[in-house]
This record gives C-alpha cells, structure tokens and sequence, in this order.
C-alpha cells in the first residue's frame, strides 16, 4: 500500500510468529497516544539508558500531550519521503517502534533504522521480527539499498537483534550521540540489499527464530 508519492508508505507488514506472539508492523496512529505514553513512561529505566537525551527531560517528552506533536512530525517526514515509521504490534498490541529516517534518494538510497520493544517482550524475539520486516520492506517497495545502525557498544541486546538480521560491524563512531547525559561512543552496523537477497525475514524462519503467521 503506497500513498503520498512516497514508496512503501504507508503500510502494513508481517506477520512473523516468535515466542512473544505474532508481530506485525503497521503505521502510527493518532489514537496510539495512550499506549506509547503509558508504556513509556512506565518503562523509563529501561528505555532512556539507550536513547538521547533531550532538553526538555523524559516525562515532558513522553507525556501524552507530547504524541500529537510527534505523530505529526513523522507523518510529514514519510510524506516528505524522509522517513518510514512504524508501530510495532504483538498479538494487535501496541509494543514497540522502529523508524527508517534520514532516508536520501539518488545514488545513495540508504537510511538508518532505529526501534525500541517494551520490557515486557524482550527476549521474545520481537525486535529481531520487526527488523527483519522492516528490511525486507526497504530493500523491497521502498526501494532503498543500503540501511545503517548505531548502537552503544554496551547495548549487547540490540547487537544481537542487528546481527541476527545480518548487519555487520562497520566502525566506531567516538562520542557520536548525548546519551545518558553524557557524549557516548557508538558502534556503526549496516546492511545492504546484497546481503538479504532471499530475505532477512525469510532468513529468521530459516533458522528456527520465527514461523510466517
């Protein structure tokens, strides 16, 4: 489903069963306010160790006034063509993000790819699912060639997640983001189209990790 001028957005994709349940991916809605907020908050602990840090603090970012604001944001990026964001779902619950931004087209046609999965479902295979959606989506309608992540070198999880889906370590970036109040550095991973050619979905059934719904 395409809309907006821009390829392989909106859309809906999965889905993929793990041992959390059944993940689809879907775009964000106005109405998922409530669910992002209150899981967000919730799970500070657990979520702002890997995120940047903002000026105007966690609980203004993530309080439920703020999702309008960005809800809108990337509603006008993926129309723009600079972004493809998704919810995540379990089961038809809202459990998660993962965004393709800074997308540029020509002879690049990369982006970077970032998500987060409430507590609750980690080590359930969830993230590794919605990656490896989203992937197949980028190299696929969207069009895309090359995706790029960067992760702290500390976050052995979201190691794990990319390189399941077949992301390679490309460097270090030195104190690359603000993060936990401090200039932290960051490993970079990428993929491309050539490294998935029959799928990084595909790939995670192959191996046992997950079952087409």
């Amino acid at each position: 489903m395409q809309g907006d001028g821009h390829p392989g957005w909106p859309a809906r994709l999965g889905g993929l069963k793990v041992p959390a349940g059944t993940v689809t991916l879907r775009s964000p809605r106005l109405w998922d306010g409530p669910d992002w907020s209150r899981i967000r908050l919730a799970e500070r602990d657990h979520l702002q160790l890997w995120e940047p840090s903002t000026p105007e603090g966690w609980e203004q970012r993530n309080a439920l006034f703020s999702w309008p604001g960005q809800w809108a944001g990337m509603r006008r990026l993926a129309r723009h063509g600079t972004a493809l964001p998704f919810v995540i779902l379990v089961d038809g619950v809202f459990a998660g993000q993962v965004t393709v931004g800074n997308i540029v087209r020509g002879a690049l046609r990369s982006g970077w790819i970032g998500y987060w999965v409430s507590r609750r479902l980690t080590c359930g295979g969830v993230a590794s699912a919605a990656v490896a959606l989203v992937v197949d989506h980028c190299f696929g309608v969207a069009g895309l060639h090359r995706l790029e992540a960067t992760v702290r070198p500390d976050n052995e999880a979201s190691l794990r997640v990319l390189e399941k889906t077949g992301f390679r370590r490309e460097g270090l970036f030195r104190r690359y983001l603000y993060v936990a109040e401090m200039w932290r550095d960051h490993v970079c991973l990428a993929i491309t189209a050539e490294d998935v050619t029959a799928g990084a979905a595909t790939a995670l059934v192959r191996d046992g990790r997950a079952d087409w719904e």
